[in-house]
């Protein structure tokens, strides 16, 4: 039976994906590179890849690569400070969850940014730890963020479900032997989730889902 819930952060629990997008785009701007909308969905909500590896294909050096990087960074902690909001339905959601399943966030986010992003949020009562970009050596589609929550957790993969935005996110728990429920937003709402155990609209449908798979025995 099911007994863990593997929560993403981004675009599942606070609404973050359009300002990440945001501030990338404008510092790739500076170095003279278009990035669009669905070339960043593709490469980093899909790929897993860094759309720096557009300004490296430029001509750039390692040098100048970090120092864009930086500044992506510091655009995007000015804009967490205002305090993002949490995805629609969250809370009520999380609340209904927390007495029947142990919980936890596995994030490709920063801590500088995760904790930025949570300073206001209150979720924090709902997991039992939130794991970041620091918390791992290789980042989603790569399953080693869920490996290494499932072993913090002690439990298999078949007693537990992730929760995902993205066909990255979703790889990686596939990867990692579990099943996975994806909740696509604005930024990721055309992208293919073949793959997934079920795909819903929004996070109000969340409950019925779990409570179906907490009974069925993962194949």
């Amino acid at each position: 039976m099911m007994k863990g819930i593997l929560w993403d952060n981004d675009g599942v629990l606070i609404d973050t994906e359009a300002l990440y997008f945001q501030a990338t785009r404008d510092v790739l701007g500076s170095a003279g590179v278009e990035l669009s909308r669905e070339r960043y969905v593709e490469w980093s909500l899909r790929q897993g890849r860094s759309s720096f590896d557009l300004v490296r294909e430029q001509g750039c050096t390692p040098a100048q690569i970090e120092e864009l990087r930086f500044q992506r960074n510091q655009a995007y902690s000015r804009m967490l400070a205002n305090g993002p909001g949490m995805m629609d339905g969250i809370v009520e959601v999380l609340t209904l969850l927390r007495p029947k399943f142990r919980m936890a966030i596995v994030t490709t986010s920063r801590r500088e940014h995760f904790e930025l992003m949570h300073q206001r949020s209150n979720l924090s009562q709902f997991f039992e730890f939130a794991l970041t970009r620091e918390d791992y050596g290789r980042s989603k589609p790569h399953p080693e963020p869920y490996l290494t929550a499932l072993e913090r957790l002690q439990l298999s993969a078949k007693e537990c479900i992730a929760i995902e935005d993205s066909q990255r996110g979703l790889a990686a728990a596939n990867a990692a032997g579990l099943r996975c429920i994806v909740i696509p937003n604005s930024m990721t709402i055309g992208s293919a989730f073949g793959d997934a155990a079920m795909v819903i609209s929004d996070a109000a449908a969340l409950p019925g889902a779990l409570f179906r798979f907490a009974s069925t025995p993962s194949s």
